[in-house]
């Protein structure tokens, strides 16, 4: 009836359930929701005809970074993945052009700006890489 990439989602048609009432969250990844709602464990999202509910193991209201490592560990790696990278490489290039002669404003600006690419490079690939991991990973239990 629905594509359903995420195992143990289960929808809800609009003619059963016409009015969540609960306060709507910008916790979670909207996946083209028009609306999101949270409730405890369960993440609601709200499409034009149906809903997708889900229990989470950890409620990210009690427990964001537990919520983080347990169920959403995609946005974890890609945080820390592009801090860790973008501060790496930010301070290799400013550290070389200061070596190289150049003065420290000119040399903080690429290296600003160097980091900042190589993060979201770094960040943006590990969250791909772990989200379909994790979904390929989830297919084969």
């Amino acid at each position: 009836m629905y594509n359903n990439l995420d195992e143990g989602t289960i929808f809800v048609p609009k003619s059963v359930r016409p009015i969540i009432d609960y306060k709507e969250t910008c916790l979670g990844s909207k996946k083209g929701a028009t609306k999101q709602f949270r409730y405890g464990n369960l993440h609601i999202r709200e499409y034009d005809d149906h809903y997708a509910v889900h229990l989470d193991k950890v409620n990210p209201k009690i427990d964001p970074l537990g919520h983080l490592l347990i169920d959403a560990p995609q946005y974890l790696i890609g945080v820390l993945s592009a801090l860790i990278v973008g501060e790496r490489v930010g301070s290799s290039v400013y550290n070389h052009r200061i070596t190289k002669g150049k003065n420290h404003i000119a040399s903080l600006q690429e290296g600003m700006i160097s980091g900042l690419v190589a993060g979201l490079i770094s960040g943006t690939t590990n969250y791909l890489a772990t989200d379909i991991f994790g979904k390929n990973n989830r297919k084969r239990i």
